[in-house]
């Protein structure tokens, strides 16, 4: 498996549908919520098997932390540590550039322990989006 940042329209385009099926299919996430105007100012990462399509995520600078958005990973390749594999793909990537203090990320509480087993934990109160209970949750990138 390879993981690597978004560079052109072709994995560009492998994300968005990879988005689709999961939250919008799977999880019946509204179209206007998943596609929320933010991917052009997002960092989008792409991971492959053979050349197909994975897993993605997307993150962006807010201040002094990245927040990390829309990690997915189709149904038939779950459980092969491919989240993970993003996850500490792009916490990495952060550390790297030394942009950030922290990552954040919205998770969906059903995935507070995959998240909390890579080094992130849970801060403020759960909220509802897109119909799905959520929690913040960070870990500290700066050296």
């Amino acid at each position: 498996m390879e993981i690597n940042l978004v560079q052109d329209s072709v994995d560009f385009n492998a994300c968005i549908e990879l988005r689709r099926r999961i939250f919008i299919d799977e999880q019946g996430v509204p179209l206007d919520v998943e596609q929320d105007g933010q991917d052009q100012t997002c960092i989008h990462v792409i991971a492959k098997q053979g050349g197909v399509a994975v897993g993605t995520a997307r993150f962006q600078y807010i201040g002094d932390s990245a927040k990390i958005q829309r990690v997915c990973v189709p149904k038939e390749f779950r459980g092969k540590h491919i989240g993970a594999e993003i996850i500490k793909y792009i916490v990495q990537h952060v550390r790297d550039e030394g942009r950030a203090q922290c990552v954040r990320l919205g998770a969906q509480v059903h995935a507070l322990g995959f998240y909390e087993k890579l080094g992130f934990r849970r801060y403020g109160s759960d909220y509802i989006e897109a119909n799905i209970v959520h929690t913040n949750m960070e870990i500290n990138v700066a050296l």
